[in-house]
């Protein structure tokens, strides 16, 4: 019976904790299957260890015990205090860090759920073995081999890689969240008119101003931006995470960019406002409203599904942006690149700000082959992955078909189609990143 009513109290706290995400958090409602798996992971993992911690003396069990269970006890405060104060209402610094430290925790603790999944696989196996062999009456002689277990081995083999995922994340944190680094590239547009051969642009993308504690790195990656001199610069899309509000402190420092032909923008899945909840459609309307006022204030040219034009004696180049348009779950598709061509059609040369690649993949290279360069951002190359030499490789692959650098279309036949991935000079949700460095892309259009 208590068994039953265990199954039942669990039924319904899974049910209602969705409805909780699908109130506080929407846009991440379909990321709920994933959170519950790893919860009961999570209590997996533990009901493996509990002996070997109760074991401990007192104090020391005590302490184990909390520190096991701080992230899941986190996870619901937060919950629960998100009812009456939006995460996005929370001063910048707690928030970031909070949820940040809940991230790393759960992710080390995929490792070892793995590793111990494998080994109770193992030990499952030898168990039917043995079962086997005693069924057909074999005799097998005891083993007296000290070697430790293969199930042993893989349970510390999980300990470890989890202490290792963790110092890696904590590092990533501290140090590599805003260690810059420029991408150069020199990319060939026979078509470009001469009098804009070598033309600079620098690409930014996925800013998440909502994500940043400080001031500092934001100022010192303007100040390397505008010691480039480049001709454009190109944003492509999220701003913020949640609310214009998280861009009006960083205002100042942002308006120093600089480009001698103008600044151009377009807009990302967050910054629509989709991941917060808001009192009334009005709120909703006004907070775009602000978004807009806000890249006039800056001098940005925000392109929804417009284009700018420039036009010298020898030709013209076409600027041209769409709204956000993702393939991938309920991300907005406003994109609309027949309107956003309107007036341009004659440029010899288009390059399209587009924030989300799959729109590249699956609308630019299928029906406007006369787009010559596309810049995306949104993968944010996972924020993890391994960039050495020759190997390139980051979850964000499985997801992504396009996900960081420079990717040319095999079908296309006139010309060359290009699209330039670029990395994010911010983060969302984990605030660091290993390997995938935030980046400033710099690249110079030649004939």
């Amino acid at each position: 019976m208590k068994g039953v009513i265990k199954i039942l109290a669990i039924t319904i706290a899974i049910i209602a904790g969705y409805f909780v995400v699908l109130q506080l958090y929407p846009k991440n409602a379909g990321r709920y299957p994933f959170l519950i798996l790893l919860l009961a992971g999570d209590y997996y993992l533990w009901a493996s260890f509990k002996s070997w911690v109760l074991n401990k003396k007192l104090l020391l069990k005590y302490s184990l015990t909390a520190l096991y269970w701080l992230p899941f006890v986190l996870l619901i405060a937060t919950t629960i205090a998100a009812f009456n104060y939006p995460a996005d209402s929370w001063p910048a610094g707690i928030r970031i860090y909070l949820f940040g430290f809940i991230f790393m925790a759960y992710a080390a603790k995929i490792l070892p759920i793995i590793f111990l999944l494998l080994a109770d696989l193992f030990r499952g196996f030898r168990v039917i073995n043995r079962k086997a062999m005693n069924l057909a009456k074999i005799n097998r002689k005891p083993n007296t081999d000290k070697k430790i277990s293969r199930s042993n081995f893989l349970k510390k083999a999980g300990l470890i890689s989890g202490g290792i995922m963790f110092s890696g994340l904590f590092l990533g944190m501290l140090k590599w969240a805003f260690d810059f680094k420029i991408h150069y590239h020199k990319i060939k547009i026979p078509q470009l008119p001469k009098s804009f051969n070598n033309l600079k642009i620098i690409q930014l993308s996925d800013i998440h101003l909502g994500s940043w504690a400080s001031k500092t790195a934001l100022r010192d990656a303007v100040n390397r931006i505008n010691e480039l001199q480049p001709d454009l610069i190109f944003f492509t899309g999220d701003l913020v995470n949640y609310k214009t509000d998280e861009a009006l402190p960083f205002e100042e420092i942002l308006s120093k960019l600089n480009a001698k032909m103008g600044i151009f923008a377009t807009l990302g899945n967050h910054d629509y406002g989709d991941y917060t909840r808001w009192p009334s459609k009005q709120a909703k309307a006004k907070n775009m409203t602000d978004l807009f006022v806000f890249y006039k204030r800056l001098g940005w040219k925000l392109l929804n599904n417009q284009n700018q034009i420039f036009e010298k004696p020898d030709g013209k180049i076409a600027v041209v942006g769409v709204e956000n348009w993702g393939d991938f779950g309920k991300f907005p598709k406003y994109g609309n690149l027949d309107k956003a061509l309107s007036g341009a059609q004659d440029a010899a040369v288009k390059l399209l700000l587009s924030h989300d690649p799959s729109y590249w993949d699956k609308i630019v290279t299928r029906n406007y082959p006369d787009i010559d360069l596309t810049f995306s951002g949104h993968t944010h190359g996972f924020q993890f992955g391994i960039e050495i030499r020759n190997i390139k490789w980051s979850p964000a692959k499985y997801i992504y078909i396009h996900w960081a650098g420079l990717y040319r279309n095999p079908e296309s036949k006139i010309k060359d189609q290009l699209l330039y991935v670029n990395r994010g000079l911010g983060t969302v949700g984990y605030p660091g990143r290993v390997g995938i460095l935030p980046e400033i892309s710099y690249i110079e259009l030649y004939s």
